[in-house]
Protein backbone atom coordinates (compact mmCIF):
# COMPACT_ATOMS: atom_id res chain seq x y z
CA UNK A 1 0.00 0.00 0.00
CA UNK A 2 1.33 3.43 -0.80
CA UNK A 3 0.93 6.06 1.90
CA UNK A 4 0.44 9.79 0.50
CA UNK A 5 3.35 11.92 0.99
CA UNK A 6 3.07 15.38 2.89
CA UNK A 7 5.27 18.24 2.64
CA UNK A 8 6.44 19.05 6.17
CA UNK A 9 5.13 22.61 7.94
CA UNK A 10 7.16 25.48 7.98
CA UNK A 11 6.59 25.82 12.10
CA UNK A 12 5.96 23.96 14.78
CA UNK A 13 3.08 25.20 17.59
CA UNK A 14 4.52 23.01 20.24
CA UNK A 15 1.17 21.69 21.93
CA UNK A 16 1.49 18.70 21.53
CA UNK A 17 2.96 16.19 24.24
CA UNK A 18 5.13 13.46 22.03
CA UNK A 19 7.07 10.82 24.11
CA UNK A 20 9.70 9.14 21.89
CA UNK A 21 10.08 5.02 22.18
CA UNK A 22 13.43 3.44 20.90
CA UNK A 23 13.24 0.09 20.29
CA UNK A 24 16.42 -1.25 21.10
CA UNK A 25 16.01 -5.03 22.27
CA UNK A 26 17.34 -6.65 18.86
CA UNK A 27 19.84 -10.00 18.79
CA UNK A 28 21.66 -8.29 15.88
CA UNK A 29 21.83 -11.51 13.67
CA UNK A 30 22.94 -9.89 10.58
CA UNK A 31 25.73 -7.94 12.09
CA UNK A 32 27.88 -11.26 12.83
CA UNK A 33 29.15 -11.99 16.80
CA UNK A 34 29.32 -8.52 17.89
CA UNK A 35 25.84 -6.21 19.11
CA UNK A 36 25.37 -3.63 16.29
CA UNK A 37 23.86 -1.77 18.80
CA UNK A 38 27.31 -1.02 20.02
CA UNK A 39 29.28 -0.30 17.11
CA UNK A 40 30.64 2.74 16.59
CA UNK A 41 29.25 5.13 14.71
CA UNK A 42 30.11 9.00 14.69
CA UNK A 43 32.42 8.14 17.45
CA UNK A 44 29.98 6.96 20.10
CA UNK A 45 27.97 3.56 20.10
CA UNK A 46 24.86 3.09 17.73
CA UNK A 47 22.44 2.95 19.97
CA UNK A 48 23.66 6.19 21.85
CA UNK A 49 23.23 8.12 18.05
CA UNK A 50 19.95 6.59 18.16
CA UNK A 51 18.51 7.92 21.58
CA UNK A 52 20.57 11.12 21.00
CA UNK A 53 18.33 12.10 18.02
CA UNK A 54 15.27 11.78 20.19
CA UNK A 55 16.55 13.82 22.97
CA UNK A 56 17.64 16.68 20.54
CA UNK A 57 14.42 16.17 18.90
CA UNK A 58 12.64 17.60 22.33
CA UNK A 59 10.86 14.03 23.08
CA UNK A 60 9.68 13.61 26.34
CA UNK A 61 10.23 11.16 28.19
CA UNK A 62 12.46 9.04 25.75
CA UNK A 63 11.93 5.55 26.51
CA UNK A 64 14.28 2.83 25.17
CA UNK A 65 12.73 -1.19 25.10
CA UNK A 66 15.90 -3.22 25.90
CA UNK A 67 16.12 -7.04 25.71
CA UNK A 68 19.54 -9.12 24.13
CA UNK A 69 22.30 -7.71 25.89
CA UNK A 70 20.10 -5.41 28.05
CA UNK A 71 23.23 -4.23 30.73
CA UNK A 72 25.62 -3.62 27.74
CA UNK A 73 22.89 -1.57 25.94
CA UNK A 74 22.01 0.32 28.89
CA UNK A 75 25.57 0.84 29.99
CA UNK A 76 26.48 2.33 26.39
CA UNK A 77 23.44 4.84 27.14
CA UNK A 78 24.56 5.43 30.66
CA UNK A 79 24.27 9.72 31.18
CA UNK A 80 21.41 10.64 28.96
CA UNK A 81 17.92 11.52 30.10
CA UNK A 82 16.37 8.14 29.28
CA UNK A 83 13.96 5.34 30.74
CA UNK A 84 14.00 1.55 30.08
CA UNK A 85 11.56 -0.99 29.86
CA UNK A 86 12.06 -4.71 29.82
CA UNK A 87 11.32 -7.34 26.74
CA UNK A 88 12.02 -10.87 27.57
CA UNK A 89 10.48 -11.85 24.71
CA UNK A 90 13.19 -9.92 22.39
CA UNK A 91 13.18 -13.43 20.43
CA UNK A 92 9.91 -13.13 18.85
CA UNK A 93 10.46 -10.44 16.91
CA UNK A 94 10.09 -6.51 16.69
CA UNK A 95 6.12 -6.38 17.47
CA UNK A 96 7.30 -7.36 21.42
CA UNK A 97 9.18 -4.55 21.93
CA UNK A 98 6.20 -2.31 20.66
CA UNK A 99 4.03 -3.85 23.00
CA UNK A 100 7.22 -3.52 25.58
CA UNK A 101 6.94 0.54 24.79
CA UNK A 102 3.14 0.97 24.42
CA UNK A 103 2.37 -0.79 27.55
CA UNK A 104 4.23 1.88 30.01
CA UNK A 105 3.40 4.79 27.99
CA UNK A 106 -0.32 3.66 28.80
CA UNK A 107 0.26 2.89 32.27
CA UNK A 108 -2.61 4.35 34.41
CA UNK A 109 -0.21 4.38 37.03
CA UNK A 110 2.55 6.35 35.42
CA UNK A 111 2.48 10.11 36.72
CA UNK A 112 -0.82 12.35 34.74
CA UNK A 113 2.50 15.41 33.85
CA UNK A 114 3.28 12.53 31.38
CA UNK A 115 0.42 11.55 29.76
CA UNK A 116 1.27 11.89 26.27
CA UNK A 117 -0.58 12.94 23.00
CA UNK A 118 1.93 10.72 21.00
CA UNK A 119 4.87 9.19 20.51
CA UNK A 120 7.39 8.54 17.88
CA UNK A 121 8.84 5.02 17.34
CA UNK A 122 12.29 4.76 16.32
CA UNK A 123 15.04 1.95 15.84
CA UNK A 124 17.80 1.67 17.69
CA UNK A 125 20.10 0.82 14.27
CA UNK A 126 19.26 4.11 12.74
CA UNK A 127 22.14 6.51 13.96
CA UNK A 128 21.79 8.93 10.95
CA UNK A 129 18.71 10.23 11.45
CA UNK A 130 18.71 13.83 11.59
CA UNK A 131 16.83 15.56 15.07
CA UNK A 132 14.85 17.87 12.45
CA UNK A 133 13.77 14.76 10.66
CA UNK A 134 11.68 14.09 14.23
CA UNK A 135 10.70 17.26 14.52
CA UNK A 136 8.97 17.73 11.24
CA UNK A 137 7.54 14.37 12.38
CA UNK A 138 5.30 16.05 15.43
CA UNK A 139 5.18 19.59 13.32
CA UNK A 140 3.07 17.72 10.75
CA UNK A 141 1.13 15.88 13.55
CA UNK A 142 0.24 19.00 15.33
CA UNK A 143 -0.90 20.79 12.18
CA UNK A 144 -3.20 17.61 11.31
CA UNK A 145 -1.65 15.87 8.71
CA UNK A 146 -2.53 12.31 10.43
CA UNK A 147 -2.65 10.14 13.46
CA UNK A 148 0.12 7.82 11.71
CA UNK A 149 2.49 9.27 9.83
CA UNK A 150 6.10 8.01 8.73
CA UNK A 151 9.29 10.14 7.81
CA UNK A 152 10.32 9.33 4.54
CA UNK A 153 12.75 10.92 2.01
CA UNK A 154 12.40 11.30 -1.90
CA UNK A 155 9.02 10.03 -1.28
CA UNK A 156 9.58 6.92 0.16
CA UNK A 157 8.50 5.37 3.34
CA UNK A 158 10.99 5.18 6.53
CA UNK A 159 11.46 5.47 9.87
CA UNK A 160 10.53 6.50 13.09
CA UNK A 161 6.91 6.86 12.54
CA UNK A 162 5.01 8.81 14.84
CA UNK A 163 1.24 7.20 16.48
CA UNK A 164 -1.41 8.89 17.77
CA UNK A 165 -2.10 7.28 21.00
CA UNK A 166 -5.87 6.37 19.92
CA UNK A 167 -3.20 3.52 17.99
CA UNK A 168 -1.36 2.55 21.24
CA UNK A 169 -4.27 -0.43 21.55
CA UNK A 170 -3.89 -1.81 18.09
CA UNK A 171 -0.39 -1.40 18.77
CA UNK A 172 -0.35 -3.06 21.90
CA UNK A 173 -1.80 -6.13 19.81
CA UNK A 174 0.78 -6.34 17.28
CA UNK A 175 2.66 -10.05 16.56
CA UNK A 176 5.68 -11.08 14.97
CA UNK A 177 8.48 -9.13 13.58
CA UNK A 178 6.78 -6.24 11.89
CA UNK A 179 6.47 -3.76 14.55
CA UNK A 180 3.47 -1.27 13.93
CA UNK A 181 3.57 -1.29 9.49
CA UNK A 182 -0.03 -2.77 9.53
CA UNK A 183 -1.22 -0.29 12.20
CA UNK A 184 0.11 2.53 10.13
CA UNK A 185 -0.94 1.30 6.52
CA UNK A 186 -4.38 0.60 8.09
CA UNK A 187 -4.51 4.05 9.52
CA UNK A 188 -7.10 6.06 7.27
CA UNK A 189 -5.80 9.00 7.82
CA UNK A 190 -1.96 7.78 7.71
CA UNK A 191 0.69 9.66 5.47
CA UNK A 192 4.90 9.64 4.84
CA UNK A 193 6.29 13.30 6.00
CA UNK A 194 8.56 14.43 3.98
CA UNK A 195 11.95 15.56 5.71
CA UNK A 196 14.55 15.11 2.92
CA UNK A 197 16.91 13.25 5.14
CA UNK A 198 18.45 10.24 3.61
CA UNK A 199 19.31 9.19 7.21
CA UNK A 200 15.17 8.17 7.50
CA UNK A 201 16.14 5.12 4.69
CA UNK A 202 19.54 4.05 6.65
CA UNK A 203 20.04 1.87 9.55
CA UNK A 204 22.53 -0.68 10.27
CA UNK A 205 22.32 -4.38 9.63
CA UNK A 206 25.77 -5.30 8.13
CA UNK A 207 28.98 -3.81 9.36
CA UNK A 208 29.08 -1.99 5.48
CA UNK A 209 26.30 -0.14 6.54
CA UNK A 210 28.39 1.81 8.78
CA UNK A 211 31.25 3.21 6.38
Amino acid sequence: MTLPVVDPPADSPGDAAVAGVMLAAGTSSRFGDENKLLANANGDPVVRESAQTLLDAGLDPVLVVVGYEAARVQSALEGLDVEFASNPDYESGQASSVRAGVRVLADEERDADFAVDAAVFALGDMPFVAPESVQLLVAAYEHGAGSALAAGYAGERGNPVLFDAQHFPALAGREGDIGGRQVLLSADDAAVVETGDPGVRRDVDRREDLA
